[in-house]
């Protein structure tokens, strides 16, 4: 597929600049940048992908050996861990704890025709349904822009990066997301939305992968389409700029995200931000913004399968008049 060639670094996934299953501040930077600098990452999918065997995967599948395919094999092989392969991490010069990092989205390309998807006994939303493996390979058809599921069902597609995160204060898996972000499956994270996280060590320590094709909310087996992409990235340092929770922003919306093992306890942190947020960026005093929550905000299933479960609220551009542009830049 083709490659952007308009970022300031370019940040290949290879053997040595990608890591298994898990986020870490212990990881020598793959890559160092200065803020406001841009960064294409290449990203790999291994769902499917068998450790004692890669190539036969493919070759079963009829999946052609092209840079990304032999980059996954590479990785395959060579890389310790099961898991998410994740490109990273880039260190941001300047970034401390206590700040922000924006992470704008410019750009995502497909990088093979194909997408994984997978159920495993004991695990997604019905853990008990799966018998076994379940592993199903789908094309993509380029021209019409869909997945093919079936000779009946075609699946649109909106590639997103199912996990952005920055390293939390230890090493943490990349399976449950958290304060840090990382595997959020947030469906909303497409190009020309922008990520804001909280800086917890020095220099971010920025991970991206588990590329989607689509996903439903909820991603209810535990996969969406799992893909490998390109993005381009963006990075803001905003310093002295406290932020409880990761959030959001598209073209329509403000995104707000509450994280828990409890979906009940999810929702609240969910409706919790909202308040925050249009009480201390919009002005209105927290009941009117509770009201508002309730009025006007979709509080919407992120994921179930991941064992912390992620509610995000949706916060519509269009209720507001004369907005501002820098509303995640203020200190809350």
């Amino acid at each position: 597929m083709s490659r952007s060639t308009h970022a300031d670094h370019i940040l290949q996934s290879t053997p040595d600049t990608v890591v298994r299953g898990y986020l870490s501040p212990f990881v020598k930077p793959a890559l160092r940048i200065y803020p406001g600098e841009t960064v294409q990452i290449d990203t790999v999918t291994g769902a499917g992908v068998p450790q004692e065997d890669p190539e036969g995967f493919f070759n079963e599948q009829g999946i052609p050996f092209s840079d990304s395919v032999q980059a996954i094999v590479d990785i395959v092989k060579n890389v310790e861990g099961r898991g998410h392969i994740l490109t990273g991490p880039v260190y941001i010069e300047g970034a401390e704890p206590g700040d922000m990092l924006e992470i704008r989205i410019l750009d995502l390309k497909l990088r093979d025709l194909y997408a994984v998807n997978r159920a495993r006994p004991g695990a997604g939303a019905l853990p008990d349904l799966a018998q076994e493996t379940y592993t199903k390979v789908i094309s993509y058809d380029m021209e019409r822009n869909t997945a093919l599921f079936n000779e009946n069902i075609d699946i649109p597609l909106a590639p997103f990066m199912g996990v952005m995160g920055l390293a939390a204060t230890e090493k943490v898996p990349s399976g449950p997301p958290g304060r840090f972000g990382g595997n959020l499956d947030l469906k909303e994270l497409t190009k020309g939305a922008t990520l804001f996280l909280p800086v917890m060590v020095e220099g971010g320590l920025f991970y991206t992968g588990d590329a989607h094709g689509a996903q439903g909310n909820g991603e209810a087996n535990i996969n969406g389409l799992e893909t490998s992409l390109i993005g381009v990235f963006e990075f803001i340092l905003h310093k002295g700029t406290s932020l409880q929770w990761p959030t959001a922003e598209t073209p329509t919306h403000f995104i707000v995200m509450g994280l828990d093992e409890d979906l009940n306890i999810a929702a609240r942190i969910a409706v919790e931000e909202a308040i925050r947020f249009l009480s201390g960026r919009m002005g209105l005093s927290p009941m009117d913004a509770y009201a508002l929550s309730s009025l006007a905000v979709d509080f919407e299933v992120t994921q179930l399968v991941n064992g912390v479960k992620g509610v995000h609220g949706m916060i519509a551009k269009k209720l507001f008049k004369n907005l501002e542009d820098t509303y995640w830049a203020k200190t809350t």
